[in-house]
């Protein structure tokens, strides 16, 4: 397992947050309205009909906020405490690490509660559930965006830059609840692994990721990666003790 509390970086997706209720992108209750999220959640959609993109942003928002952090948001949030360097970086818009406690956060595709002034590019957050208007406006009378990343939109430079420079300075990098199929998040286990660090995955089943992880642990994450954990901390305490 290794003892190294020092350099640690974090990567997560839909998997963890899928434990506490929040649908994956992929399988949100199928269709909603019969439309696709691939659909909805582009540049061109936004363009077409702000309102109906907004409609479904409102309807995630309102799912998300239902939904609480769940063992292992809580166990990320306790290793942010007892880890000096530690870096989050998570796939994922739900907000629910930032819900459970953790401070030190990489979002690479953004957040559902925040929007976006089309024109002045200003950035607000609202976590109004209902939203109160449908789209939303700036006050200087333009429209909001959700200030996440579409599809064909480019990661937040500074953001990805971020990720990419903990990444390649780890000791350790946990991957929890990742397809490992999203580019360029997908590439970061690669990356840390070049570099010399230790990947160790999380997930219910194999990915992608699993070719480059010195170790996989399957099962839920709730369950799976408070354990690790737990036994993370015991042999760091024995080591020390001798």
């Amino acid at each position: 397992m290794g003892t190294n509390l020092d350099k640690v970086v974090v990567l997560t997706g839909a998997g963890i947050s899928a434990e506490s209720g929040v649908p994956t992108f992929r399988g949100e209750a199928g269709l909603w309205r019969t439309y696709r999220p691939e659909d909805l959640a582009t540049p061109s959609a936004f363009r077409r009909d702000p309102a109906l993109v907004w409609e479904w942003y409102n309807w995630r928002r309102e799912l998300v906020a239902r939904c609480e952090p769940n063992a292992a948001h809580r166990t990320l949030v306790e290793m942010e405490r007892h880890i000096e360097d530690f870096v989050l970086i998570t796939q994922n818009v739900d907000g629910l690490h930032q819900r459970a406690g953790s401070r030190r956060v990489l979002e690479l595709h953004g957040s559902l509660w925040r929007m976006r002034c089309t024109v002045e590019d200003r950035v607000v957050e609202d976590h109004q559930v209902p939203l109160p208007s449908i789209p939303p406006r700036c006050p200087c009378g333009a429209l909001m965006r959700p200030d996440v990343v579409w599809f064909g939109e480019s990661l937040p430079s500074e953001v990805l830059s971020a990720a990419h420079d903990a990444v390649r300075r780890c000791r350790l990098l946990l991957v929890v609840g990742t397809s490992g199929v999203v580019y360029p998040a997908a590439a970061l286990p690669q990356l840390a692994h070049h570099a010399g660090a230790r990947v160790v995955e999380f997930n219910v089943e194999r990915t992608p990721i699993s070719a480059y992880a010195d170790e996989v642990i399957l099962g839920p994450a709730a369950v799976a990666l408070p354990r690790w954990w737990a036994a993370f901390i015991s042999a760091a305490k024995s080591l020390t003790a001798t």
